[in-house]
C-alpha cells in the first residue's frame, strides 16, 4: 500500500456522514445516532459500529436517498445545539473575565480608585435596564453585566496580573532587542520617599524602537550616588537584564549622578559588568538650571510670596475666591508654585497676571501694601517673564512624550532658538503677536492670555 493511501485510511472521509451517520468533532469520529466516539478514523471501525448497532437505519432511511441526507442534517444540527449548550457557559465566563480585565485597565489608565469598579458596574446595570428592558435579549444582557466582577479586590488583582504580564513582556523585549538606553531621574514623592524612576528605549534588529517605563525604585535611606548605583545594579541582576546591550545613560546634572569620581555614572564606568556607554545631561534639567540665572528673582519672589499669603489661611483664601466670583474674574483661584514641576512657573505667572487687578483690590481691602503691583516697570518685567516662560513651557511640551527621537528634539530646540530673534524684533517694534502679555498691560491685565506660537 502506498504512503498516500495509507494516510487516507486514517482520516475521516466526508462521505461517511451519509453512509454511516458519522461526523468529526475535535479530531474524533462521532456517531450522530448514539454519540459514540471512534478515536482512529478507520473505515472498518466506523462501518463495524454502524452495522452492529444501527443497521436498522438502512430500512428507515435507504442509502443514497434524500430522506437519509435530511436525517443526517437533522442529527448534525441537534449535535451542534448540544455542544453549544455546554460551550456557551464557558464562552460567557471567558467574556466576563475579559470584560473585568478591560474595566480594570480603563480605571487604571484614568487613575481612578479600585473601588470605582462597583460604581461603574452599577451605572452599566442602570443604563442596560433602561435601554434594553424591552429588548428580546434584555434580560440576558443585564444578567451578563451583573456577572462581571468589579469589586475593589478583583480590580486590584486584575491590575496586578496585568502589571506582571507587562513586566514579563518588557523583560523579554530587553532580551531580544539589539541595544537599549536608559534615563534616570531621582525625586521625592508626597510621602517623603525618594524614588528613582528609570525609563528605557530599545532598538530592535528591524530598526524599530520602543520606549517604556522600566521601573520605579525606592531609595529608603539616603540618595547618595552609591545608593542609586546599588539599587540599579541590584535590579539589573535580579531581572537578568543584559547589560552588554546598554549604549547610553541620561541623567540630570546633580553631583550624585554626574560626579567625576564617586557619582552614579563614574561608578557604573568602573564596574566591569557595564560596557562602555555614552552619558547625557537631560535637556529639561539644563533648561531649568539656565532659568535660575535669568535674573528675575525680583519678580518671581514677590509673586510666590503674595500667592502663598493669600492661600495660606483658609478664611482669607475663601474670601479671595468669593471676590473673584463677585467680579466675574477669568479664573476662580490662584495656583501654587511648585519648584519640582517644570510647567509650574509659567502657569503660576500667567494666572497671577490675569488676576492682577483682583489681587490688588483684595490686598487693598485688607490694608496691605500694593505699591509693587502698581509699579509700571515691575509689571512690565512680570509680563515679559510670563511671555517667555509660556514659550518655554510650549518648548518643553514638544520635547516631552513617547516616540520622540533626537532629530525631533533638535528640530524643536533649533526652531525655538530661531524664534528668539523674532521675539526680540517684535519687542522692539511693540508688536503684540509674540508678546501678548506685555501688550496686554496697556489693555488691562484682566484679559491677558499666554502667547501661542
Amino acid at each position: 500500500m502506498s504512503e498516500s493511501k495509507k494516510k487516507k485510511t486514517y482520516h475521516f472521509q466526508e462521505e461517511w456522514e451519509e453512509e454511516f451517520f458519522f461526523t468529526t468533532v475535535r479530531d474524533k469520529s462521532v456517531c450522530l445516532i448514539c454519540g459514540a466516539a471512534v478515536a482512529l478514523a478507520k473505515r472498518h471501525n466506523v462501518e463495524r459500529h454502524f452495522s452492529t448497532l444501527h443497521r436498522t437505519f438502512n430500512a428507515s432511511y435507504p442509502p443514497g436517498s434524500t430522506l437519509r441526507a435530511e436525517k443526517v442534517r437533522e442529527l448534525k444540527a441537534a449535535l451542534g445545539k448540544q455542544q453549544f449548550f455546554f460551550t456557551k457557559p464557558v464562552k460567557q465566563s471567558v467574556a466576563t473575565t475579559e470584560a473585568s480585565f478591560r474595566a480594570a485597565q480603563y480605571l487604571a489608565v484614568n487613575k481612578k480608585a479600585f473601588s470605582d469598579g462597583e460604581v461603574v458596574k452599577g451605572v452599566m446595570s442602570v443604563v442596560a435596564d433602561t435601554l434594553f428592558k424591552d429588548h428580546k435579549n434584555g434580560k440576558e444582557i443585564i444578567a451578563a453585566i451583573s456577572d462581571v466582577q468589579l469589586s475593589a479586590n478583583t480590580i486590584a488583582r486584575r491590575v496586578s496580573a496585568m502589571s506582571t504580564d507587562l513586566t514579563q513582556q518588557l523583560n523579554r523585549e530587553l532580551g531580544t532587542c539589539k541595544w537599549f538606553s536608559i534615563q534616570c531621574d531621582e525625586s521625592v514623592d508626597n510621602s517623603s520617599t525618594a524614588q528613582l524612576m528609570v525609563f528605557v528605549r530599545m532598538v530592535f534588529s528591524d530598526f524599530t524602537t520602543k520606549e517604556e517605563m522600566l521601573t520605579l525604585l525606592p531609595l529608603k535611606t539616603t540618595t547618595k550616588a552609591v545608593d542609586i548605583y546599588e539599587a540599579m545594579k541590584r535590579y539589573f541582576t535580579e531581572k537578568n537584564i543584559p547589560l552588554e546591550k546598554l549604549v547610553s545613560v541620561t541623567t540630570d546634572g546633580a553631583p550624585a549622578m554626574t560626579g567625576r569620581h564617586s557619582g552614579f555614572i563614574a561608578r557604573c564606568r568602573r564596574d566591569p559588568d557595564f560596557p562602555r556607554f555614552l552619558n547625557y545631561h537631560c535637556i529639561i534639567h539644563q533648561q531649568a538650571i539656565c532659568a535660575k540665572v535669568m535674573g528675575f528673582d525680583h519678580v518671581m519672589t514677590p509673586v510666590v510670596k503674595i500667592v502663598n499669603s493669600i492661600r495660606s489661611k483658609a478664611t482669607q483664601h475663601r474670601s479671595f475666591k468669593l471676590l473673584l466670583e463677585e467680579l466675574s474674574a477669568e479664573y476662580g483661584d490662584l495656583l501654587l508654585h511648585t519648584e519640582i514641576r517644570w510647567l509650574s512657573r509659567g502657569r503660576v505667572l500667567q494666572r497671577f497676571l490675569s488676576l492682577l487687578g483682583e489681587i490688588k483690590e483684595f490686598m487693598d481691602s485688607r490694608g496691605q501694601d500694593t505699591a509693587l503691583l502698581q509699579d509700571a516697570e515691575w509689571k512690565l518685567d512680570l509680563a515679559f517673564l510670563t511671555d517667555i516662560t509660556g514659550k518655554l513651557n510650549h518648548l518643553n511640551c514638544e520635547l516631552q512624550g513617547k516616540d520622540k527621537n533626537v532629530t525631533d528634539m533638535i528640530s524643536a530646540v533649533s526652531a525655538f532658538r530661531a524664534k528668539l530673534n523674532i521675539f526680540s524684533v517684535h519687542l522692539q517694534i511693540n508688536s503684540k503677536r509674540y508678546c501678548s502679555c506685555i501688550w496686554g498691560l496697556g489693555q488691562g491685565c484682566r484679559k491677558v492670555h499666554p502667547a501661542h506660537i
